[in-house]
């Protein structure tokens, strides 16, 4: 009798697995390696001379931006759906139909000296125009008209 051809193929399964699994290991090890290898040592932090301790570094103050106000607004003869925009605080607010006009008020606040993220998105149930508008501090910074009915489409900054 000899060993039955289950438990030889029992065998070389469970041989490749662990060949596998000391390749997937043997990798690990070498991204650690090179990675270890190349990271510029200033990336690491600065070293302590023996018997000097490191100082913490400064502590950069944030600068909190400024307050923006921002108004969306959606004008057509039809109302619109599936409307969804950048709220404040850069939440997603969505609702599945509204009249129009329609608009939503908020404030954010944004990075002094840079252009925040805006964006409305609405379906045009038609027939006629749908018209988007984003005004940030009083000044209009997108519009966008749809004629299409049924069609999905967006202002953004």
């Amino acid at each position: 009798m000899g060993v039955s051809t289950a438990n030889r193929r029992d065998c070389a399964g469970r041989a490749r697995s662990a060949g596998s699994f000391v390749v997937v290991l043997g990798v690990l090890a070498a991204a650690f390696a090179v990675t270890a290898y190349v990271v510029p040592r200033s990336a690491r932090g600065p070293a302590a001379k023996e018997g000097h301790p490191v100082a913490p570094a400064a502590v950069r103050s944030v600068d909190h931006g400024i307050d923006h106000s921002v108004v969306y607004e959606l004008l057509g003869e039809h109302g619109a759906r599936n409307v969804t925009y950048a709220a404040a605080g850069s939440a997603l607010a969505q609702q599945a139909e509204v009249a129009t006009p329609w608009s939503a008020r908020f404030t954010r606040v944004g990075p002094a000296g840079r252009t925040g993220f805006y964006s409305i998105a609405a379906r045009n149930p038609g027939p006629g125009a749908l018209r988007c508008r984003i005004v940030v501090d009083g000044v209009v910074v997108a519009e966008k008209t749809e004629t299409e009915p049924d069609r999905l489409f967006s202002c953004a900054v």
